[in-house]
C-alpha cells in the first residue's frame, strides 16, 4: 500500500472500509431476523417463550463454535471466498425461515444463519488489518462496528412491518433477498477483497508459513481475549434481551419508553463508536481508553441499580451507557490486533480472530439464561449490578491482554 498515491491510498481504505461494513451490517440485521417474529412463530405453531428462546441459542452456539473455523479457512482460502460463503448461507436462512413447515423447519434455519454469521469476524478483521492503511485503522473499526449496529436497528424495522403487511413468510423472503443484494456486491468489489492475497504473492509477504494452530491454542493471548470479548458482551447480553421488562419493572415506565431504551442504547453506541474512530490512533494506549469507557458505563448501571433514578433521568442514562460502551470499541479491537501482531504475526489474524470473537457469541448465548433467571427472581436491580460486573471483568482482561504486547513472539523467528 505504500507504494500507491495519498489520494489513491484513501479511496483504496474507503472502498474497503465501506464494502466490509454493509457486510458486517448484514450479519448483524440476521442476528435479528428471527427474534422480532417470535409473536408470529409462537401463533402459528403453538410455541411457548421457552422454544422460540432456544432458536437463538442455536444461532449463537453454532456461531461460536464455527468461528473458530472460519478462521482456520480465512488463513488458509483468503477472506474473499469465506465472506461470500457466509453470505450466501444467511441469504439461505432467509429462504428457510420462509419455507418452514414447523419447529424443526425453523431450528434448522436458525442453524444455517449461525453457520454464516460465524465467518464475520475473522474474515472481516483479516481484511481490514491486512488491507487499510495503520493511519485509518481506528476508522475502519469504527465504522465496522456502527455498521453493525445500524444492522440491529433496521432488522426489527424490517422484519415486524413486513411480517404485519405481509406475513411472517413474507418477511423471510426479504431478508433472503437482503442477503443476496449484500452477496451481489461482494462479487462486485471481489478485487478490494482478493487485495490482500494477491499484494502477499507479489511482495512475498508471507514467505513464512502460517502460525500452527495448536502454538495459536497454547498463546495466553488468545484465551485472554476471548475472556475479554465474553465479558464485554455478556451484559449487553441482558439489555438486548430484557430491556424493556427490566425498564419497565424497575422505574415504572410505559411499555413504549421501556422499549425504546435499548434503541436510544444502541444509538448511543452508534455514536460512539464514531468518537472512539478518533481516539484509536496508532501508538494510543488503548487499554486506557477501554478502561476509562467502560469504567464509567459500569458506574451508570450501579447507579441505576442503587439510586431511586426519576423516569425521565433513566434514558439519556442509557444513551450514555451505549455511548461510552461503543466508544471503547475501535480501541478493543486495535488492542487484539497490537497483541496478536506482536506475539504471533500477521499471518495468524483470521485463527486467533476466529477464536477470540467466539467469546462475543458465548456471552450473549449465556446471558439469557443468567439475567433470566434474575428476573425469574425478582432481582431486577441485580440485573444492572451484573451489567458493571460484566465490564469490570472486561477491563481486567484489556489490561492483561495489553501485557502480552511487549511479551516475546510465539508465531515468528
Amino acid at each position: 500500500m505504500s507504494t500507491l498515491a495519498p489520494a489513491e491510498a484513501l479511496r483504496a481504505d474507503a472502498t474497503t472500509i465501506s464494502v466490509v461494513g454493509f457486510a458486517h451490517g448484514t450479519s448483524h440485521f440476521f442476528h435479528l431476523m428471527i427474534p422480532p417474529l417470535f409473536p408470529f412463530f409462537m401463533t402459528e405453531f403453538g410455541l411457548g417463550y421457552a422454544s422460540v428462546g432456544t432458536l437463538m441459542t442455536v444461532f449463537f452456539v453454532v456461531s461460536g463454535i464455527g468461528q473458530a473455523v472460519a478462521g482456520i479457512w480465512v488463513d488458509r482460502f483468503g477472506s474473499y471466498r469465506v465472506l461470500l460463503a457466509g453470505i450466501a448461507l444467511l441469504a439461505l436462512s432467509g429462504v428457510l425461515v420462509a419455507l418452514a413447515p414447523n419447529f424443526a423447519g425453523l431450528m434448522f434455519a436458525a442453524f444455517v444463519a449461525g453457520c454464516g454469521n460465524s465467518v464475520f469476524h475473522p474474515a472481516d478483521f483479516a481484511v481490514i488489518n491486512r488491507r487499510v492503511s495503520p493511519p485509518r485503522l481506528g476508522h475502519a473499526f469504527s465504522v465496522h462496528g456502527l455498521s453493525g449496529n445500524l444492522g440491529w436497528a433496521l432488522a426489527p424495522l424490517v422484519m415486524v412491518g413486513v411480517a404485519a403487511s405481509a406475513g411472517w413468510r413474507a418477511a423471510g423472503w426479504v431478508a433472503a433477498g437482503f442477503g443476496a443484494i449484500s452477496w451481489l456486491l461482494l462479487v462486485w468489489q471481489r478485487e478490494t477483497l482478493k487485495y490482500e492475497l494477491a499484494h502477499e504473492a507479489a511482495t512475498g509477504r508471507q514467505a513464512l508459513p502460517p502460525v500452527a494452530f495448536g502454538v495459536i491454542l497454547r498463546a495466553p493471548l488468545v484465551w485472554i481475549a476471548f475472556t475479554f470479548f465474553f465479558f464485554a458482551t455478556f451484559g449487553f447480553g441482558a439489555l438486548q434481551n430484557f430491556a424493556p421488562s427490566l425498564l419497565r419493572d424497575v422505574f415504572d415506565l410505559s411499555l413504549a419508553a421501556a422499549t425504546s431504551a435499548l434503541s436510544i442504547y444502541l444509538v448511543g453506541g452508534a455514536c460512539g463508536l464514531l468518537v472512539g474512530g478518533f481516539l484509536a490512533k496508532p501508538g494510543a494506549r488503548f487499554e486506557g481508553t477501554v478502561t476509562a469507557a467502560f469504567g464509567a458505563s459500569a458506574l451508570i448501571a450501579l447507579m441505576l441499580a442503587a439510586l431511586p433514578v426519576p423516569a425521565w433521568g433513566v434514558l439519556p442514562a442509557m444513551a450514555a451507557m451505549g455511548f461510552l460502551a461503543g466508544l471503547a470499541g475501535p480501541s478493543r479491537d486495535l488492542l487484539v490486533r497490537t497483541a496478536t501482531k506482536a506475539r504471533l504475526g500477521e499471518s495468524a489474524f483470521g485463527r486467533v480472530y476466529g477464536m477470540v470473537y467466539s467469546g462475543l457469541d458465548v456471552g450473549l448465548a449465556i446471558a439469557p439464561i443468567v439475567f433470566g433467571l434474575l428476573m425469574d427472581w425478582q432481582m431486577q436491580r441485580w440485573v444492572f449490578v451484573g451489567f458493571a460486573l460484566s465490564f469490570v471483568g472486561a477491563i481486567a482482561a484489556a489490561r492483561m491482554l495489553a501485557g502480552q504486547v511487549a511479551g516475546p513472539s510465539m508465531g515468528k523467528p
